[in-house]
């Protein structure tokens, strides 16, 4: 089975308004080499490592399981539950564990 994360990166990286160079240089890559190592990442050729995924999770403010997550509908519930707060996870958690 393909991986999930070159298109999700790439989903990720578009819907945050980052360029491939842009998102690079924001993780500290050099700037003539930054495009072309993320557009690797992209298109599956090499697959970042769990702390650079991490890295990248954050500048674009999606949680890192988003990226690994292979249904997509899954994903995207994964990307709004990132954005809840501390308590609002715990008082959703709660209410799903009562179904």
């Amino acid at each position: 089975m393909e991986s999930p994360t070159p298109l999700r990166l790439k989903e990720a990286r578009k819907a945050a308004g980052y360029t491939q160079q842009q998102l690079g240089i924001a993780l500290g890559m050099e700037p003539n080499t930054a495009s072309a190592r993320m557009n690797q990442y992209e298109k599956g050729k090499h697959a970042p490592d769990y702390t650079t995924m991490k890295r990248i999770a954050d500048e674009l403010g999606v949680p890192v399981a988003y990226f690994y997550c292979e249904e997509p509908q899954l994903a995207e519930l994964i990307k709004i539950l990132g954005t809840l707060s501390s308590k609002e996870q715990e008082v959703l958690l709660a209410s799903l564990k009562k179904r």
